[in-house]
């Protein structure tokens, strides 16, 4: 919490983006049939997921147009930093893995080692859908957010590609109860 209300206070736009992302994640992690364990791990790497943008400028965090490469190739860092800054903590290192692997795409073409598949750690697949959902539902600096309708659509168009079909399929389904 506290390392979260510091990335809040530098990036409010962002604010209660974290809990969103835990709230789906955790209940994805439910309808999965997760052990309890399993569960709080992806509850709280969700919770940490963006803890790696404290090492991102400014400038970026809050620009309003598209970013050029190598900006991109900065804000791309935010996992590893953040990965880095739970690592700290011994007994945290599976929290640390699933944040550093939370952009990386089933295809292999994420961030920021170009996992495929089930080599992507399952509490990482979980958190991609569920923040890539509430990342595309909610007001940012450069976009309105977009209705849950269309958010959903979108989720399920990149099943199979960036997402694992079979988180988006629980995705989908717990939405809809």
């Amino acid at each position: 919490e506290v390392l979260v209300n510091a990335l809040e206070a530098k990036d409010t736009y962002t604010s209660g983006h974290s809990n969103e992302v835990e709230s789906l994640a955790v209940a994805m992690g439910q309808a999965l049939g997760l052990s309890s364990e399993e569960i709080f791990k992806i509850g709280m790497a969700a919770t940490l997921h963006d803890i790696g943008k404290i090492g991102i400028p400014d400038e970026l965090l809050h620009k309003q147009g598209n970013f050029t490469n190598e900006e991109w190739c900065i804000v791309k860092q935010h996992p590893t930093i953040g990965a880095t800054i739970i690592g700290g903590a011994p007994s945290l290192n599976e929290i640390a893995k699933i944040v550093m692997h939370h952009h990386e795409r089933w295809d292999g073409q994420g961030y920021p080692e170009l996992l495929v598949g089930a080599n992507i750690p399952l509490g990482a697949r979980i958190i991609a859908v569920a923040d890539s959902f509430q990342a595309m539902t909610s007001d940012r600096p450069y976009r309105k957010g977009m209705p849950q309708e269309e958010a959903l659509a979108e989720i399920q168009r990149c099943a199979g590609t960036q997402f694992d079909p079979e988180i988006v399929a629980v995705f989908l389904k717990n939405i809809k109860e």
